[in-house]
């Protein structure tokens, strides 16, 4: 069964740093494997962080990460992680990561939800003034 597992969630404070880890169990990449990270804030949508993928060679990130954020894999392509520096209170929100295997997800629809069939329980970040 396949399975996200998140973690790393964190109180830090603003220009913090935070490693979240995404374990992908029984997740196969196969040609069009695509694992992306989303955050969530009470009453607003859920938005695409950064996005890793079989379909691309280079991730995609959201125009608010500006280079702040990196997402990589382990060798064996088994964790997902989202390295986040210089953390803003903006940045407070509960993280996802989810999992696709479709060759739709492109650079213009890495972030469409619907495309995902596999999701994590989340990870609350929490970037204090």
């Amino acid at each position: 069964q396949v399975q996200l597992v998140e973690s790393g969630g964190n109180l830090v404070q603003t220009g913090g740093s935070l490693i979240l880890s995404c374990e992908t169990s029984g997740f196969a990449w196969g040609g069009d494997g695509t694992i992306t990270w989303f955050r969530q804030v009470p009453g607003r949508d859920r938005e695409g962080v950064a996005c890793i993928s079989r379909n691309f060679r280079d991730p995609i990130y959201g125009d608010f990460v500006k280079g702040r954020f990196a997402i990589t894999t382990d060798v064996a392509k088994t964790t997902v992680y989202l390295t986040m520096r210089n953390l803003e209170v903006d940045d407070t929100a509960v993280y996802y990561c989810a999992a696709a295997t479709t060759p739709r997800i492109r650079m213009g629809t890495w972030n469409w939800l619907y495309l995902y069939e596999l999701w994590g329980q989340g990870t609350q970040v929490t970037v204090s003034s």
